[in-house]
């Protein structure tokens, strides 16, 4: 049948499965919306405030169910407001396609009205990027882009189409489209045999899980290899829920702010088991004196991976999960009684804690563990809230935890929450957001509650940039440049002039029912909650440090006193 190019890419849409998308229109890209408006009833748009939140939207509903996210945006500013958004989707392997449309093929590179080469500007930040100048090539284009942005490790493809592309007509045959196989050519098995030999002999292993196991979906395998040679767990924040929080076995994230128990398991263990994970900065310290004690053993789909960051003694390239399974199909079970013995010791001498005669993120974040009883997905933004929801928040399941872990992309959170949402409107959805992060995507509360569904801000409002000033307080001897935020910004009254519930919180017994309250409303509602301006995040490991380096404030403390 002869349809326009925008019917088309409502077609290939649908072709894939997508039931919402996420985006905002504009003229260069006003066929595809008229398009929309005709397949209204097969096709959920969600209109966002700002292209930015289209694309932190998109990245929330595919990390929160596993599908591809999908956001629109028009030509120029439109389709560079969607940058930050793909960047982020990319550092953390997001599946997402972004559809964006450019001025008509004659008026490329005539610096024409709102023309940008968003193909070109996004490369670096994509796993591809396609300009599309044929309507004949329309179709497979986008069939292509979703079966990259799916295949192996998961990321970002754009697909940009000019105007009259996207007005011109071509024969459309629709196609069945296959599900993308899991990752197995790579899989080998002298790999696998060296792994399985590593994992006998060790006596100290330790799993550390990363963000490729909750894209495989192996948390169920993570969890039987764990009991199965009794290891102890970390992860990193792309990782977390892939393990349970509240598993026996689990010590905590790991790295700058991870528990002094991972970290110090970290250093003291014979055998790294590196399930998915990439070895960030914020994870290893000082990559000279990573796991001194370990060989390490890293199991990833993605080659590139591979002694990048740090030097492996073996590796295993191919999918987390089956490989984990071939791993399980042989590996017999191993009890460790004297390492687990020594990690409950490390546990019970250093639990988190934090000061309970006060207001603080943590005990916030506590509570909203408790009356959720767990059972929430939260994103955050990024900074001292995100740690601390790292840090108290106990995530049992995988796609519970959306968070900017690569990019760190302050304002993500909300429209990460509203994709979420979206994708599983079942489910409750919490953000938390620190003030300073609040405020630079603050507008998309006006778009959670057009949607009309129940939805948790939390803002903990210490009226500074918080991780900032830390890093001030520790090493910059307290010169807060730039990072007070002593204007008189009302959020309960932005909120409530956004149409949102809006309450606010500045002491202890005023939590338990201001969450309860939001839990129990039936549409958004934000909790503007004080806290101290000089609370801080720890454990701590200070950047380019020894992991065993990590100090709390009783460390801080206790140097003070012996000086």
């Amino acid at each position: 049948m002869q349809l326009t190019g925008a019917e088309i890419i409502i077609e290939c849409l649908l072709e894939q499965g997508v039931d919402t998308v996420f985006g905002y229109p504009g003229g260069a890209i006003l066929n595809v919306y008229d398009a929309l408006y005709r397949y209204s009833d097969k096709i959920n748009h969600v209109l966002t405030s700002h292209e930015q939140g289209a694309s932190h939207a998109a990245d929330g509903y595919a990390r929160a169910t596993g599908k591809v996210g999908v956001c629109l945006a028009t030509s120029g500013p439109g389709a560079t407001n969607l940058v930050t958004g793909i960047a982020t989707a990319c550092m953390d392997s997001v599946p997402m396609v972004a559809i964006t449309c450019n001025v008509g093929t004659s008026l490329l590179g005539k610096d024409s009205f709102q023309e940008v080469d968003i193909a070109g500007i996004v490369m670096p930040v994509t796993k591809h990027s396609y300009i599309v100048k044929d309507v004949t090539k329309l179709a497979d284009t986008i069939r292509k882009a979703f079966a990259i942005a799916k295949t192996g490790r998961p990321g970002p493809v754009l697909v940009d189409v000019p105007k009259d592309v996207t007005a011109a007509k071509c024969e459309y045959i629709r196609h069945c489209i296959t599900a993308v196989e899991p990752k197995t050519d790579t899989i080998r098995k002298e790999d696998m045999d060296t792994a399985v030999r590593m994992i006998k002999e060790a006596e100290k292993p330790f799993i550390f899980v990363g963000g490729g196991a909750v894209i495989a979906n192996a948390s169920e395998e993570v969890r039987k290899l764990a009991h199965r040679i009794q290891a102890p767990v970390c992860d990193s924040l792309m990782g977390k829920g892939a393990f349970s929080g509240e598993d026996e076995l689990y010590t905590g994230p790991v790295g700058m702010h991870g528990t002094k128990t991972s970290n110090y398991a970290m250093c003291e263990c014979d055998l790294l088991i590196t399930l998915g994970a990439r070895f960030s900065d914020r994870v290893t310290g000082n990559t000279k004196t990573f796991a001194p004690k370990a060989k390490i053993l890293q199991i990833d789909v993605d080659a590139a991976e591979i002694n990048k960051n740090i030097t492996v003694d073996a590796a295993v390239i191919g999918d987390l999960k089956e490989v984990l399974k071939g791993i399980l199909e042989v590996l017999p079970a191993k009890e460790h009684p004297q390492w687990v013995e020594h990690i409950e010791s490390l546990k019970e001498k250093y639990p988190l804690n934090y000061d309970h005669s006060q207001l603080t993120g943590p005990y916030i974040i506590e509570k909203l563990y408790e009356l959720t009883g767990g059972d929430a997905i939260v994103s955050t933004d990024v900074g001292q809230h995100q740690m601390w929801a790292a840090q108290y928040f106990k995530f049992k399941e995988p796609r519970t935890f959306l968070t900017s872990g690569g990019l760190g992309t302050m304002g993500y959170g909300l429209g990460a929450a509203i994709g979420a949402k979206m994708g599983c409107p079942d489910k409750t959805v919490i953000n938390i957001a620190g003030d300073g992060c609040f405020r630079m995507n603050m507008n998309e509360i006006a778009t959670a509650v057009r949607c009309k569904k129940p939805l948790l801000q939390v803002i903990l409002n210490n009226h500074v940039l918080g991780m900032v000033r830390q890093w001030q307080t520790l090493f910059y001897e307290q010169r807060y440049s730039q990072t007070v935020l002593n204007d008189q910004v009302d959020f309960v009254k932005v909120s409530e002039a956004m149409g949102a519930k809006a309450i606010r919180v500045t002491k202890i017994e005023e939590v338990e029912p201001a969450i309860r309250e939001a839990l129990s409303a039936d549409g958004p509602v934000v909790l503007d909650c004080w806290i101290d301006q000089d609370l801080s995040v720890y454990p701590m490991v200070p950047a380019g440090a020894n992991l065993d380096d990590v100090f709390d404030e009783e460390d801080i403390k206790k140097n003070e006193q012996s000086v």
